[in-house]
């Protein structure tokens, strides 16, 4: 189940009015190849072209809903194209933001996926070293609290009990999984059933090359911070300094009404908002995966 972000209309009628839109979901699926799989990574269970469908509802009345209020606001200043614009504007940026939305939500379950891959390999290698079973351990890993790993785990535990061969199981869910390094543990596991080794030695030996990449992760997330200062530097200080003197000295020259002036300050109001929400963004991204939440 899934929500598109910054939806006017409740899921049960955007999925109504969505199927006006089917057509064009049809062809631009073919447009955006590769949706398909960023809505399976981020674990939408839909269709490419349902996705755009209820994608490009959303924004349609998105636009209306901002046309007709900001319209409505400026036409008491006469300045009723200015609402136009606005509205345009500011579509746009959420048209373009809910299309990338199952990008967004397939790198958050890397993420999630990534900071709980050490613990639960250290889990499971404790109860394999206790003479559990690998399928027992799994079970056991389902059942706790490890967050996306556990529902991988419940995927295939589910897919054992119901006849799976467990090898067979835990290659669709390395082919299945967003994270590589989930998916690279998950191999590592399976060639060493395959050829016969100690499963025990296995995870071991992944549970230390991912102290290793962690390791990489967080001397290069040292390098990053000193350009992201400045980076920070130029779009919550500078930009917004330059901006307010370059346009106080313009407005002086051209004469432009007290609307105009108070919405372009409004908007350089909301330009730092939405940069400090973006860099906080930034920020958690670079973060390093392995290190968890």
């Amino acid at each position: 189940m899934f929500v598109i972000p910054f939806s006017l209309l409740p899921p049960p009628l955007l999925r109504r009015f969505s199927n006006l839109f089917m057509k064009y979901g049809d062809a631009m699926s073919k447009i955006f190849p590769y949706l398909q799989l960023e809505l399976d990574r981020a674990g939408f269970i839909v269709q490419s072209r349902k996705y755009i469908s209820q994608w490009m509802t959303a924004s349609s009345f998105m636009l209306i809903f901002l046309s007709v209020a900001f319209s409505l606001f400026f036409a008491k200043v006469s300045e009723f194209y200015f609402g136009i614009i606005l509205a345009v504007v500011v579509s746009a940026l959420i048209f373009f933001m809910q299309l990338n939305y199952p990008k967004i939500a397939s790198s958050r379950r890397i993420r999630k996926l990534d900071s709980d891959l050490l613990a639960s390999l250290q889990a499971i290698m404790i109860q394999l070293n206790s003479g559990i079973s690998l399928f027992e351990s799994l079970v056991i890993l389902s059942n706790q609290e490890f967050g996306e790993i556990s529902i991988e785990f419940k995927k295939v535990v589910k897919k054992i009990n119901a006849g799976v061969p467990q090898i067979k199981a835990l290659e669709d869910a390395a082919l299945q999984n967003p994270s590589p390094y989930f998916r690279r543990a998950l191999w590592q596991i399976i060639n060493g059933m395959k050829e016969g080794a100690t499963i025990n030695k296995v995870i071991a030996t992944t549970i230390s090359n991912l102290n290793k990449e962690q390791i990489i992760q967080i001397e290069k997330y040292g390098g990053q911070l000193n350009p992201l200062a400045m980076f920070y530097m130029m779009g919550a200080v500078i930009v917004p300094t330059l901006s307010i003197t370059f346009f106080v000295v313009l407005a002086s020259f051209i004469g432009l009404s007290d609307v105009i002036i108070k919405a372009s300050f409004l908007g350089l109001l909301c330009f730092v908002i939405f940069f400090q929400f973006m860099f906080s963004g930034i920020i958690k991204t670079k973060r390093p995966s392995l290190l968890g939440e």
